[in-house]
């Protein structure tokens, strides 16, 4: 039986979507704009010169964002993968909407965002917060970049043991603590206690943020993150899959996102760890397996810090590490690579963009799939795995 490898680099937008206005995004572009700062000698720190991805652009990554947006920042001729601009109809733009739509269940209903004022959280939930962590209060109740909450707040957590909560834009309930002086089991723990009543909020996910240190010039956020995540609505194409006996390899924050539903095993790590990961399963995987993975540097570490320059950096390394695994496969194999939204690092504040992503589908032809959506990626698998599609997408194989 053939195998599939659904490659998710996170939030590699290719230009607005249709509704971006709607959500203050006509004009992002992700990839255009990192090229085009590229191009401009803007991006120069730890690179230079244009935005170099020979791979994905041979594939066809240019000619999906030129169906996109009408302009290539590659202008390759004749790529040799399959390629498409999809769009989604969820009414969201962070990281469970995408992935759940990819995998063919559009999200129903509306997320709770937490107001950008300072206290942002209801009192109520915060006295919880409090009482599971045996604090006399929370840290935080705010907006706040990650990073910056813990230079901020950090040494006074670890004082006092109040574990500092924070949100974004996006559709979360973030708690950052002391891995040592707190304790990485009693932070999840907190996270674990405190999910049901944010997720009966349409609250999207509750985030473990640990990290180490011993102040505020050397505080580091750990690997050890864990996500929360309410439950998809419907199942899921990793159901799908491991309803139909097969087994579905989770790379990276895939489980979490997916709540642990239809997921044979799990790794994570850094991208370049997941790198590894992805390598390995290309070399193991058994017959009729998912192989399901997500790069979320580009996202974490420089869309929403909008740092160009690494962002671009990112993308190249990415590039490169694709031949280790395009040569490793097998003549029946499915790739597909794509990503989940935008988060243009050249736009206004630090949330994710309203954007049309890049789907290209490597060892099976080559041409435009043109304007697609996001669940026809779920059917598309579905039909190469040769299981029953439960989803609204079609299949382009």
């Amino acid at each position: 039986m053939s195998r599939a490898f659904l490659i998710v680099m996170d939030s590699v937008g290719i230009g607005g979507a249709p509704d971006a206005a709607e959500f203050g995004d006509a004009g992002s572009n992700t990839l255009g704009h990192i090229a085009q700062a590229c191009a401009q000698g803007l991006a120069n720190d730890g690179r230079s010169g244009p935005l170099h991805m020979p791979n994905l652009a041979g594939l066809g990554l240019g000619q999906a964002a030129r169906l996109a947006t009408g302009a290539d920042p590659f202008g390759i001729d004749t790529p040799t993968g399959l390629f498409g601009a999809a769009t989604e109809v969820s009414p969201g733009k962070d990281t469970p909407t995408g992935h759940w739509e990819l995998a063919g269940v559009p999200v129903p209903w509306d997320w709770h965002y937490f107001p950008d004022e300072t206290p942002c959280f209801p009192t109520a939930l915060t006295k919880k917060a409090a009482e599971i962590a045996g604090s006399n209060g929370i840290l935080g109740n705010c907006h706040a970049s990650g990073t910056e909450i813990i230079a901020r707040l950090g040494v006074e957590h670890m004082k006092t043991g109040a574990p500092i909560c924070y949100t974004s834009a996006d559709s979360v309930f973030q708690i950052a603590a002391h891995e040592e002086s707190f304790g990485l089991e009693k932070l999840l723990d907190l996270c674990r206690a405190l999910a049901p009543e944010l997720h009966a909020m349409k609250v999207g996910r509750v985030i473990a943020r640990p990290f180490v240190g011993r102040g505020p010039d050397d505080f580091k956020r750990t690997a050890n993150r864990r996500d929360f995540a309410v439950a998809p609505p419907a199942p899921t194409l990793c159901d799908w899959t491991f309803d139909a006996g097969r087994p579905v390899h989770a790379i990276g924050k895939i489980s979490d996102i997916f709540s642990a539903q239809g997921i044979t095993d799990v790794v994570k790590g850094t991208d370049a760890e997941l790198m590894e990961h992805l390598e390995n399963a290309v070399k193991t995987a058994a017959d009729g397996s998912l192989v399901f993975a997500n790069f979320v540097e580009f996202d974490a570490l420089y869309g929403h810090r909008r740092d160009v320059a690494g962002y671009a950096r990112a993308l190249e390394w990415f590039d490169a590490q694709m031949p280790r695994i395009l040569n490793l496969l097998r003549s029946d194999d499915l790739v597909i690579l794509t990503a989940d939204h935008g988060n243009d690092p050249t736009w206004h504040g630090t949330d994710h963009t309203r954007e049309q992503v890049p789907v290209i589908y490597a060892g099976r032809g080559a041409g435009s799939l043109g304007k697609i959506g996001f669940v026809d990626v779920a059917a598309s698998v579905a039909a190469h795995l040769n299981i029953p599609s439960q989803g609204p997408g079609r299949s382009f194989l």
